[in-house]
């Protein structure tokens, strides 16, 4: 569901939708072009680039597949899902299956529960319960991970585990779809492997470690204090005004609270959406701006910049039942207005 900030960016944003860069998406399909181009191109120079240098390049190119299948899973560049998905289903940054991804991060966009550690699958909150379960090694990592630094070394450890963890629980219940996902990405990862150590000099372990790790890392910058626990739902979603290489390498998804509200938009179209309506955009997410990761380490380096256990998780069902109220008597009095 899209929330503009009013009707008159309503029928901006609708004007946009019939242009032709928008219709034809030609900047999503360059980058397709180029992100492959440049990703096969580096890894069959690599021996002539130099191995270590090769993967560098490969590490920060696989993050930016990751912004790609960001955009290919929410609707780019075509309205069929299954020829979009066919852009994001090769294992380039090594971890997750493109249709686990998919599945996940859509649950994520129930904006109602964002950060609940229940029900938000991209949340860095945990409930009470796994709080008190944790043991103090546990919950020392959990802490450590809302650092900057920690985010870099640890979610991906985080995430590959949860992944792991929850598909193997899926399949072990006969989720099909799930293993049919995993079985294909790990086929194609195999190729993968296969050829890029034959043809390229680049063995499964520096691949598998030296790019996709890294690539995971580099993506966890983004999700740095993504979201913040808060009563209202507007006031969860940051704003990050990140240097050029940041807004490439992450498709101008540090805009988050733009991205959240208006989810079909394409990359290319959010820096200019938020900068036409940036004063209401800050108005409607509290202020929660940061002006460039580089803002994020200085302050939150080593200091944790929330707690791991959610703040707010024993009011979530509370909160969340005010905000749909709220929503239902503003849809409610549009309606007696018309």
């Amino acid at each position: 569901m899209s929330i503009y900030i009013d009707d008159a960016q309503r029928r901006t944003i609708h004007q946009l939708r019939a242009s032709w860069r928008w219709r034809s998406e030609w900047p999503t399909w360059l980058l397709i072009v180029a992100l492959y181009g440049g990703w096969f191109g580096t890894a069959l120079n690599a021996r002539a680039l130099g191995v270590p240098l090769a993967v560098g390049i490969l590490a920060v190119l696989s993050c930016l597949y990751l912004s790609l299948q960001h955009e290919l899973l929410h609707g780019h560049p075509t309205r069929f899902p299954l020829l979009n998905a066919s852009f994001g289903i090769a294992p380039l940054a090594v971890w997750f299956p493109y249709a686990v991804y998919r599945e996940s991060h859509l649950r994520h966009h129930d904006d109602v529960h964002l950060t609940d550690p229940d029900l938000d699958p991209e949340t860095y909150f945990v409930s009470a319960e796994r709080w008190r379960d944790a043991g103090f090694i546990v919950r020392g990592l959990l802490t450590f991970r809302n650092t900057f630094i920690g985010r870099i070394v640890l979610a991906p450890w985080f995430s590959i585990a949860s992944t792991l963890g929850s598909a193997m629980v899926a399949i072990a219940r006969g989720n099909a779809r799930m293993a049919g996902a995993w079985a294909l990405h790990l086929v194609l990862l195999g190729l993968l492997v296969t050829w890029l150590d034959r043809y390229c000099g680049i063995s499964p372990l520096v691949f598998v470690f030296g790019v996709g790790y890294p690539a995971l890392a580099l993506s966890a910058i983004r999700s740095f204090q993504e979201h913040r626990a808060a009563d209202k739902i507007s006031e969860r979603t940051v704003i990050n005004e990140a240097s050029w290489f940041w807004r490439l390498l992450f498709l101008n998804n540090n805009f988050h609270s733009v991205h959240h509200d208006l989810p079909g938009a394409p990359w290319f179209a959010l820096s200019a959406i938020y900068h036409d309506e940036r004063d209401a955009y800050l108005q409607r997410n509290g202020g929660f701006i940061v002006r460039g990761y580089q803002e994020w380490m200085v302050r939150h380096g080593v200091k944790p910049v929330a707690p791991a256990l959610h703040p707010l998780h024993a009011r979530a069902d509370q909160i969340a039942l005010a905000e749909l109220a709220a929503a239902k008597d503003a849809k409610s009095g549009v309606a007696q207005a018309v």
